[in-house]
């Protein structure tokens, strides 16, 4: 998608906090830790953290953007751009990356045209490289919205994401 075509979907993709988010942000508003708990809350709606919603947040916290943007860029888990429809996961902790995890990096992103913390260009598929999935045993491991394939081998990629495209 040019650049031109992603400025203009994200002008009409404009979000504004729902009142169950004003209601949980006001909840939160005096409680310590509540900048955290916030963003996950937002992204858990949104599947991220739109910037309009960030200066929302902001107000309502009377927080600087500042920090709020600090938090969201410091912690891994938090992100800024709408992620694809499904986000497949690549483990690339010690025993992973040692069993093939670069390679099953490398193969997904040749097949779906998009690079390590991107969105193909169709939304479909978003990729991100992860420390530890917790699977060691399975290594190599990857996640497709949370579901776990182990002991991978890159052709076996084209058919895992067979599986979720178009659905």
């Amino acid at each position: 998608m040019s650049i031109a075509k992603k400025q203009v979907a994200a002008v009409e993709e404009i979000q504004t906090l729902t009142p169950e988010l004003k209601s949980f942000i006001a909840e939160w508003k005096d409680q310590p830790g509540n900048l955290i708990m916030v963003l996950h809350r937002v992204q858990q709606h949104f599947g991220y953290v739109p910037r309009e919603i960030a200066f929302e947040v902001a107000d309502l916290l009377g927080t600087p953007l500042a920090k709020i943007y600090g938090v969201i860029t410091f912690y891994h888990f938090f992100k800024m751009t709408k992620p694809g429809k499904h986000t497949i996961a690549v483990c690339m902790g010690t025993a992973c990356y040692l069993k093939g995890g670069q390679q099953l990096l490398d193969e997904l992103e040749a097949l779906l045209g998009a690079k390590a913390d991107e969105v193909t260009d169709d939304g479909e598929f978003s990729i991100t490289a992860v420390r530890c999935i917790g699977c060691c045993g399975l290594a190599p491991v990857l996640t497709v919205d949370g579901e776990v394939y182990g002991n991978l081998k890159p052709d076996q990629l084209a058919g895992i994401v067979a599986k979720y495209r178009g659905k």
